[in-house]
């Protein structure tokens, strides 16, 4: 398998299609599991890894940095055949300085990823969220030092409405400081709200999309039934789990993951396949995040790299799931 590649934004950076998501390493993946998945994407063709200083997702507090820590190891001897991304923002110590986009977090939390990842630089280094208790212009100055220091090439944001991505990229231009070359939103057939503004938006200003979450937490592999959350998933996992089932575990997902399954199979394809290359179909996205806590979870993800999806069946998933999108009134 190859994975094709793209450029990210009007970046002249190029990544796979594909990028390896990493926040099941440490927690719900042990380290040889680990670098058993990291093993298998890289020799699929996947040069593009995310992760970020809290993973592993639902450890907490004790647990963060991990994830980074086994990706540094993995990456010993070959870092210079993979576009690296973390992220920082959220709280990774006990003081309060040590959350948010502050001038002070940032710096101590890019020497802390870099230790740990065993590196001197990461290709992209991304805001985890809004922090809107800083000022985005304090924040602005400590990524371009960050930059201009040779510790990240390129930043970018995660988890950011419309507007306040579109004021920080103002306030880079007016400012002429490092703008935002990339936007790692939650998209997926269950969570289409970034479709109105954020897409377009990136779009117009050629942001890089790399969207998270396209299996919906795994919900749209459907392998997940009604009832208890199944043991051993991202439901029921640590500090995670809350968040999980209440952005899917829920009858109207269930029902429509049942409607999208029987329009799957008409067409002899997999679920799991289809959901991935449904969302890099839209000619907004860069590169679509995929995870696992096993190797082989990966074989049906992968596929929808090289998978052409059908207009019709396109036009089918769209119509299904276009409740999904919210908000889409122009007035």
């Amino acid at each position: 398998m190859s994975i094709p590649t793209t450029r990210l934004g009007r970046t002249g950076l190029t990544v796979s299609r594909l990028c390896l998501g990493t926040m099941t390493f440490g927690f719900q993946t042990d380290e040889e599991t680990s670098r058993a998945i990291l093993d298998k994407a890289a020799s699929a063709g996947v040069n593009f890894l995310d992760t970020a200083d809290v993973y592993p997702l639902g450890g907490g507090l004790p647990t963060a940095g991990r994830t980074e820590e086994i990706v540094g190891r993995w990456l010993k001897g070959k870092r210079d055949r993979f576009i690296l991304a973390t992220k920082c923002v959220g709280r990774v110590g006990p003081n309060e300085w040590d959350q948010g986009a502050s001038r002070k977090h940032i710096l101590d939390a890019i020497d802390a990823s870099l230790r740990r990842l065993g590196t001197d630089y990461v290709d992209l280094y991304q805001l985890h969220s809004d922090d809107r208790d800083t000022p985005i212009d304090e924040t602005l100055e400590a990524l371009d030092a960050v930059v201009r220091s040779g510790k990240a090439r390129y930043i970018g944001v995660s988890n950011y409405l419309a507007y306040r991505l579109a004021r920080a990229l103002g306030r880079a231009d007016v400012r002429g400081l490092t703008r935002f070359v990339s936007v790692q939103p939650r998209y997926a057939l269950l969570f289409r709200e970034i479709e109105r503004e954020l897409l377009p938006l990136a779009q117009e200003e050629g942001l890089g999309v790399i969207p998270y979450n396209p299996l919906a937490g795994g919900l749209l592999t459907g392998k997940h039934r009604r009832g208890e959350p199944t043991p051993g998933t991202r439901f029921t996992l640590g500090t995670a789990a809350s968040n999980y089932q209440q952005r899917y575990w829920n009858e109207r997902a269930f029902a429509t993951v049942e409607k999208l399954q029987g329009i799957v199979a008409e067409a002899g394809q997999s679920l799991t396949t289809v959901a991935v290359a449904w969302v890099l179909a839209n000619p907004a996205i860069t590169s679509a995040i995929i995870g696992a806590s096993r190797p082989d979870q990966l074989d049906a993800t992968l596929a929808a790299a090289e998978l052409a999806l059908d207009p019709q069946l396109k036009a089918r998933l769209d119509e299904l799931t276009a409740e999904y999108r919210r908000g889409d009134s122009p007035r």
